[in-house]
């Protein structure tokens, strides 16, 4: 799916004065925006049909450390380059940037111009590839949630993150009179990613304080996926400039909710127009399609948790209770269990994976996701039944991963994982999710000081 900012457009905001700078940016494995600011008529002259930037992008950790043991770069292969293509369907204005407009990139192998495998867009592209294949296609959208604070990073970061100032001072959960105080950010949020060629449908407090929700239209999975890291970057890029900060950290605090990225998905014509797990007549109103879609994402839930919540902290997210799921199964409009029947007996049926936390990267989540209902269709998985009840106080019953270790056994043990996306991304993510639990393992935290400093 295209924005409606076309490439002509930009070359007449450049000629008349109106654009100046264009960002061209690449997906790290965190989700975040990479790139370079090009001056926008050096950018419409050549740089529209190439750019390069350091393979170290798809190797790193959240502080950019050089991470060893990839088999893709190292410092003994030198640390080369690789091509970032910009996919001019994504170009669009930035509004809350001056004179600004943004393309996102597919990256490749400076050599043989092909896709790197282990990039999460070339990961997700791989999946609707099979799907096209099959006649196909995917539609998705992820809800954000996420923390405002009334202060800056800077002073959030000079503070060793103690005695945060949080928006608001409680629960305001579909609250107006509370996010009427916050409006200052969050309609600023709203206007200019509508402006970004990002449709929003709303936004709203969620269920803890300081905490918010943003909602877009669905879309294709792709689009989505684009979206989405659009999206986050815009929150705190919009947030900073008005001295307040964001997170989307899964648990910032014990005594807080966690933020989530729940993932409605259903799959559709290939045209868009017919649904596919809508069937009046069937049960819940659901297909047998949907029903081995739904099977697939059950049967290969641990093995794809690591894609859902990539950190160690995303696991602190999981406690009975509050609204985050603990338990791999599936209910009928049922918050508690880890994957949710929304829309029953109607055309918009989908299902809402509810175990994402709002730190995922979404390529990779919707690729796992993907995969995983596809091995149920092309297996005709059969569905379990569906969990009524309290899911929290459920025994017996499939559990997700409590800890970043156990998922990453999961990931790397993964046979259907490892066909869909093949073996050398695989082995990356798995040294990912490795390096993560290695950097916890060997670190001191403030909890155990505190406890055992004079007591141990």
């Amino acid at each position: 799916m295209s924005t409606s900012y076309t490439f002509d457009d930009l070359k007449k905001d450049v000629a008349e004065g109106r654009i100046d700078t264009v960002l061209a940016c690449q997906v790290d494995m965190q989700g975040r925006l990479m790139g370079k600011r090009f001056q926008a008529e050096f950018f419409v002259e050549s740089a529209w049909k190439e750019t390069h930037s350091c393979n170290y992008l798809q190797a790193t950790d959240l502080e950019m450390e050089t991470v060893s043991g990839y088999k893709s770069t190292s410092w003994e292969k030198g640390y080369g380059d690789y091509t970032m293509k910009p996919d001019l369907a994504t170009l669009r204005r930035i509004p809350w940037l001056e004179g600004t407009a943004l393309v996102l990139c597919d990256v490749l192998d400076h050599h043989t111009h092909e896709e790197v495998a282990h990039s999460p867009r070339a990961i997700l592209k791989k999946q609707i590839r099979r799907l096209e294949a099959m006649g196909m296609k995917a539609f998705m959208a992820s809800e954000l949630e996420f923390f405002l604070f009334d202060q800056s990073y800077d002073s959030a970061r000079e503070s060793g993150y103690r005695n945060l100032h949080l928006a608001s001072g409680y629960n305001e959960d579909y609250h107006i009179f509370q996010t009427t105080k916050e409006e200052d950010v969050m309609r600023a949020i709203r206007k200019g990613l509508q402006g970004a060629d990002i449709p929003v449908e709303n936004s709203k407090g969620e269920a803890s304080a300081g905490q918010e929700e943003i909602n877009v239209r669905y879309a294709d999975a792709l689009t989505m996926a684009d979206r989405h890291t659009i999206i986050k970057n815009g929150c705190k890029e919009i947030a900073w400039s008005k001295g307040k900060a964001i997170t989307f950290l899964a648990k910032w605090n014990y005594n807080a909710a966690g933020s989530s990225s729940h993932i409605h998905q259903s799959l559709w014509s290939a045209d868009g127009k017919t649904p596919l797990f809508f069937d009046k007549e069937q049960e819940h109103g659901m297909t047998p399609l949907m029903k081995h879609y739904v099977a697939g994402l059950l049967t290969h839930a641990s093995e794809i948790t690591y894609f859902l919540a990539p950190y160690i902290n995303s696991y602190k997210r999981f406690v009975a209770g509050t609204f985050a799921p603990t338990k791999a199964i599936w209910s009928t409009d049922n918050r508690t269990a880890g994957y949710r029947l929304c829309g029953a007996e109607t055309k918009g049926i989908r299902i809402e994976c509810r175990v994402g936390g709002s730190d995922l990267n979404p390529y990779l989540a919707f690729a796992a996701l993907i995969a995983a209902g596809l091995d149920g269709i092309e297996n005709k998985l059969e569905l379990e039944a569906p969990f009524v009840g309290d899911a929290y106080g459920a025994r017996e019953v499939r559990e997700i991963p409590r800890t970043l270790r156990d998922a990453a056994v999961a990931l790397n043990r993964s046979e259907m994982l490892r066909a869909a996306f093949g073996d050398d991304v695989i082995d990356h993510y798995t040294r990912a999710a490795e390096w993560e639990q290695e950097e916890y393992d060997r670190r001191i935290t403030d909890w155990e000081v505190a406890r055992g400093f004079e007591r141990a």
